[in-house]
């Protein structure tokens, strides 16, 4: 029963417990296909306690272990919650031990009656997550050349919430942009209509995220609320940045909606020419909505493609289909689908951040685009399923009305990350496989076996 679990990285052991010890690490390890959910962080991991919840008013509480505390070499938490405690024991080593000074053996031990083969996904994830943040962390570093402090709208959303988690591990301090009455010194007011002349004092970049999510029926209502969550917004803020001295790096959200709902087998870089549509008419006007900050400082435009994170986005929504067995193409499955890990999506937020080379639009896809009939395929073999119900392209049109099928669920668009492969930049996950098992609990390096 429990688990040992062991893997080397190459970050030295100081800068390994120093990540683990950083606000952010226990939301970057945890896995994202299910509970319990992160509710708050140990304060230390001396004597600190971490809370997690199942719902239903279940908490899992982890206590730190003081006598067990020897920087950089281990720490140890222990399960301490009613009525978790009374039914199921749980005490976790996390030892560190130094290879050569480039390299750390990290090495999770688990005491519990929890069979092996349940916790050997979850300390996979672990793993994988720690190698590749810290490798982000190393190629950021030098461009940052400091600490930084980054203003974020949208801090609690999918994206937000992945990123903010990403920046405070690498040492960087996020501050909130928020709608309420702050909450401590990591957050401000932000009023989206008329955003105070001093909001973005101090901060070094500002990463614009928030807007109303698209998926839904196009109707008149739900677009003017997709086009005024973005537009008015961003160009208030944007003035703003551009107004603040010195003026920070403005890093805004964008989408490959730019390029139109159907560009055949066209491969699309930042250079093609703007779609046709209600969404590509958005994406436009948004870019636009950046200019003020422009005049003063470096812009930045994520085209965001179709986001794999079990968290959140079309992947949440596909997953029970899918492992119900019920998954299958979209129409005759040709379509193009630019999709991006979620993992992926906040290292192109971080070099857009940190690299002085990138600024105007940026494809923020993976290198391989792939069709509607691969991506299912993918999907189903993830969750150990097949995918044979086609779905008729009559399916979406009932839920997203004509406008939103053709836009949303039967796009079209074979983009390619043009601007970031011509850097070198450094994808974690290329092919759809991989980051779906990933995401998912299975084994991606069984994608290459």
């Amino acid at each position: 029963m429990g688990i040992t679990y062991t893997s080397t990285v190459s970050a030295p052991i100081d800068e390994v417990f120093a990540w683990h010890s950083r606000p952010g690490a226990f939301a970057r390890l945890s896995p994202p296909w299910a509970p319990p959910s992160l509710v708050r962080e140990a304060n230390s991991l001396e004597d600190g306690t971490a809370v997690l919840s199942f719902g239903c008013g279940l908490k899992w509480v982890a206590k730190h272990q003081p006598s067990r505390f020897h920087p950089p070499n281990q720490f140890v938490d222990q399960l301490d919650s009613w009525p978790l405690r009374t039914v199921m024991t749980w005490t976790h080593h996390h030892g560190f031990s130094e290879v050569d000074p480039q390299t750390t053996r990290v090495t999770d031990t688990v005491d519990t009656p929890v069979p092996e083969p349940l916790l050997r996904p979850m300390f996979r994830y672990r793993h994988r997550q720690l190698a590749d943040d810290l490798a982000t962390h190393a190629w950021a570093l030098p461009l940052a050349g400091r600490p930084l402090t980054i203003a974020m709208t949208g801090a609690s959303g999918l994206v937000g919430t992945a990123l903010r988690s990403l920046l405070t591990t690498g040492g960087h301090r996020v501050i909130s942009l928020v709608r309420r009455a702050p909450d401590g010194p990591d957050e401000r007011r932000w009023n989206p209509a008329d955003p105070a002349d001093d909001l973005l004092a101090g901060v070094d970049a500002v990463v614009h995220l928030a807007g109303a999510s698209i998926a839904g029926r196009f109707n008149d209502e739900h677009k003017s609320e997709i086009a005024g969550s973005r537009i008015a917004p961003t160009e208030a803020l944007a003035r703003i940045a551009g107004a603040t001295t010195p003026a920070p790096t403005f890093v805004c959200a964008s989408a490959i909606g730019f390029y139109g709902y159907d560009r055949g087998d066209a491969v699309l870089d930042e250079s093609a020419s703007r779609g046709d549509g209600f969404l590509a008419d958005v994406v436009s006007d948004w870019e636009d909505a950046t200019a003020p900050a422009a005049e003063a400082a470096r812009v930045v435009n994520v085209r965001t493609g179709v986001v794999q994170a079990a968290a959140g986005g079309t992947l949440k929504l596909l997953r029970p289909l899918f492992t119900l067995g019920l998954g299958g193409r979209l129409g005759d499955g040709n379509q193009w689908l630019s999709w991006i890990g979620i993992d992926d999506l906040i290292d192109i937020y971080y070099r857009a951040i940190v690299d002085d080379r990138l600024s105007g639009p940026v494809n923020a896809v993976a290198p391989g685009a792939v069709r509607n009939k691969e991506y299912t395929a993918a999907l189903a073999g993830a969750v150990h399923r097949p995918a044979v119900i086609p779905v008729p392209r009559l399916g979406p049109r009932m839920i997203l009305g004509s406008q939103g099928a053709r836009e949303l669920a039967l796009a079209n668009q074979r983009v390619a990350p043009a601007r970031l492969e011509e850097m070198g930049h450094r994808f974690r996950m290329t092919e759809v496989d991989e980051v779906l098992r990933h995401q998912l609990g299975g084994d991606p390096s069984a994608v290459h076996a």
